[in-house]
């Protein structure tokens, strides 16, 4: 049983990966634009996150250093400032999106305006890293992500043509609209591949106490966990291209998204739309506002841990409490949560390199992992999905920003 709660830790990281305001709505989109053919790229982001994940909790099962201590204690506070200033800034703008999905799930079922939930949100969210402790936080966020199997369960029900779907994993151009496929397909890597999901994964077994007897149970985590996120994400795209495609629907709001459950489960789809797209975004706000926290007082050498009284680590506490004031202050401002999100993912996709290259030092470096360093197979297939989305987004990006 001790061994199965383990899985939390796997979950709760895949919910702020798949199943948040950032990857619901590219999932969305790319289905509802190029039907099943991007689902290669939620499968190769995938790969890399369970490399990613896998490689983090070794570092901290084996080296006793969750990724930012050290990345600091290699490297030099320096060096690391750039990076760091880098994934705050991300970081803060991935929490004002999710902060507002959280809002715009509660404005589907309610129609009161998004603003009038900012306030009480970020509080919640404030209140749940006060008084929580880590454990609870992660095995009460990811059972109630299960929710979010609706879309699996979803897509299953209107008998989708598994032949084309199986070819949506085969990478392949459209025959339109080609820089809004590359855009999709880097935001889609954006989305998945955040840097704050990394540090999180380390600092969480950090928090759990693991050792080197937990690495088999590491890569089953890492596997089952990002796996399960990985099938809500294709499920959401397959509904988005057998309900919205033919259509002609393209989403670009949550009120087009929403649509995406009415068809498998009736009247019953938009409450569970809205609770996955709810209860996805809330614990991707938790996990980012505790990652800044783990970031800022880790990179530098501050007392850290979700489970220590505030009063014992205060200036931990102080980072994320002003990290969601911060971020609620565009959502209620009216700045639409969807566009947040679409920036932070392009920024993500082009900082990438420059955090993970440092990483993959440390997972090669005998003091550090001893004897279980990377192989050669763990380096590549992170340099290659890593490095292409980057070549991607220096291509495509900036084409889509100046053709409007």
């Amino acid at each position: 049983m001790k061994e199965f709660l383990k899985l939390g830790l796997g979950v709760v990281t895949s919910i702020a990966g798949f199943i948040e305001v950032g990857s619901l709505s590219t999932s969305a989109q790319a289905g509802a634009r190029f039907g099943f053919r991007l689902l290669w790229a939620i499968a190769a982001a995938t790969i890399c996150l369970v490399f990613l994940a896998e490689m983090s909790g070794r570092l901290a099962a084996v080296g006793k250093h969750p990724l930012a201590a050290a990345v600091r204690e290699r490297f030099g506070f320096r060096y690391q400032a750039i990076p760091l200033v880098a994934e705050i800034v991300l970081d803060t703008l991935v929490l004002a999106a999710e902060i507002g999905g959280v809002c715009i799930a509660l404005q589907l079922v309610t129609g009161a305006d998004v603003r009038v939930w900012v306030v009480p949100i970020t509080f919640l969210i404030w209140l749940l890293l006060w008084r929580g402790k880590f454990s609870a936080l992660e095995n009460g966020l990811s059972a109630l992500g299960l929710v979010s199997l609706a879309f699996v369960v979803g897509s299953v029900r209107l008998r989708p043509d598994w032949t084309g779907i199986a070819s949506g994993f085969v990478p392949s151009l459209p025959g339109h609209d080609a820089m809004s496929y590359g855009l999709l397909a880097v935001s889609i890597l954006g989305a998945t591949l955040s840097p704050y999901l990394v540090n999180f994964y380390s600092a969480g077994a950090i928090e759990d106490k693991w050792s080197e007897k937990d690495l088999v149970a590491n890569r089953l985590i890492a596997g089952a966990g990002m796996g399960f996120g990985s099938s809500v994400s294709m499920g959401v795209l397959v509904i988005a291209a057998l309900v919205l495609a033919p259509k002609g629907i393209r989403v670009e709001g949550f009120e087009q998204a929403a649509l995406l459950l009415t068809a498998p489960f009736g009247r019953w789809g938009l409450p569970l739309f809205a609770a996955a797209l709810g209860i996805g975004c809330l614990g991707a706000a938790v996990e980012v506002s505790l990652n800044l926290a783990y970031v800022v007082s880790q990179s530098s050498g501050w007392q850290w841990g979700e489970d220590l009284k505030p009063r014992d680590d205060a200036r931990f506490c102080t980072v994320y409490t002003l990290a969601l004031a911060l971020a609620a202050l565009p959502i209620l401002a009216g700045v639409a949560p969807l566009k947040i999100t679409l920036l932070a993912m392009a920024l993500t996709v082009l900082v990438l390199p420059f955090i993970v290259f440092p990483f993959l030092i440390l997972m090669n470096d005998p003091h550090y992992l001893k004897t279980h360093r990377n192989g050669w197979i763990g380096n590549a297939v992170v340099l290659l999905v890593i490095g292409a989305g980057a070549l991607l987004a220096l291509v495509v990006v900036p084409l889509e920003i100046l053709g409007g």
